[in-house]
């Protein structure tokens, strides 16, 4: 996240530091950033940015904003922010969309290895595999908690069959394997620990053609960000429905003539028995409902 400077005795300049993911040992950067990110920043903001030299401590970047040469026009101006909020994206896009944009014209970006490793996430990265006719991109796919683990095998697999359907026939191909594909096998063993498997997606040229462009790289940048949030959703989603089904069965037990037998004195009669009310029922020490919430708190569904 971008941390920005606003100087009250200079107010059309905002200063913007970011830190960017540590990078895991077969990740390159040039002068603490990506390759390409440079001609990248100059590209996305033109003469608004200036980037700061060293920059600020602890920040792979900073650069100056000059808010008084934004465009006149709103819809430029909105398009420039849009941006400035999207710096992360620029900064760590860049070499995929070095890479991408040489697919476009069917050609290999110069200087770049058989097998590009990018950062996307702290000290984890996703691998390139660029070629003239196509791009093949793994993402090895990794959950710290073993819920989310499981419910992320299940939801790639399903993904993976989704793009199986006739409306999709455009879409990239994707797989997913739950070994390292063949495409890593020059890639260091450190870096293929992956506990729910291997996502490949082989990007086209008709993939990248014209504005497909930005909207791939993004697609790309965000897909581990994309899976961990379905898998959270899920993950919410049941147990929501767990502690609606206890719910139902504890009213249940409220309404039987047996539980409350159980819960009032012997001595009281039949008909008092039933008549007395929910809030009665609370109250007492032998089954009350600050007794029920405490057992309730100590199942694994209730965790957050």
């Amino acid at each position: 996240m971008p941390n920005p400077e606003v100087s009250l005795r200079y107010p059309q300049f905002l200063v913007l530091s970011m830190s960017l993911p540590t990078p895991p040992p077969e990740t390159v950067f040039f002068g603490g950033l990506p390759f390409g990110a440079i001609e990248a920043i100059k590209a996305a903001y033109g003469v608004v940015a200036q980037i700061l030299d060293p920059p600020r401590d602890g920040y792979n970047l900073t650069m100056k904003l000059n808010l008084s040469k934004l465009p006149q026009d709103e819809e430029l101006q909105y398009d420039l922010l849009e941006k400035v909020a999207s710096l992360r994206e620029v900064v760590l896009g860049a070499p995929l969309r070095v890479v991408l944009k040489h697919l476009a014209s069917k050609k290999v970006a110069p200087d770049v290895d058989r097998l590009v490793a990018l950062v996307h996430r702290p000290k984890e990265s996703f691998f390139l595999v660029p070629e003239a006719d196509k791009v093949t991109v793994v993402f090895p796919m990794r959950f710290k908690d073993s819920i989310d683990t499981v419910l992320a095998i299940s939801f790639l697999q399903e993904f993976v069959e989704a793009r199986r359907t006739a409306g999709l026939n455009n879409a990239p191909p994707c797989f997913w394997s739950p070994s390292p594909p063949l495409e890593l096998r020059e890639a260091p063993t450190e870096a293929l620990s992956a506990n729910s498997g291997f996502v490949t997606f082989v990007i086209f040229p008709r993939h990248v053609e014209g504005r497909k462009l930005d909207r791939t790289v993004w697609s790309l940048l965000t897909f581990h960000a994309y899976v961990s949030y379905h898998v959270k959703c899920s993950e919410g989603f049941m147990h929501t429905r767990m502690r609606r089904r206890v719910e139902s069965l504890i009213q249940v037990l409220f309404s039987s003539p047996l539980a409350l037998r159980f819960a009032y004195p012997a001595s009281m009669d039949e008909k008092h028995l039933l008549s007395s009310s929910r809030a009665q029922w609370f109250d007492t020490p032998f089954f009350c409902k600050s007794s029920i919430e405490a057992t309730l708190q100590v199942f694994p569904y209730n965790e957050p």
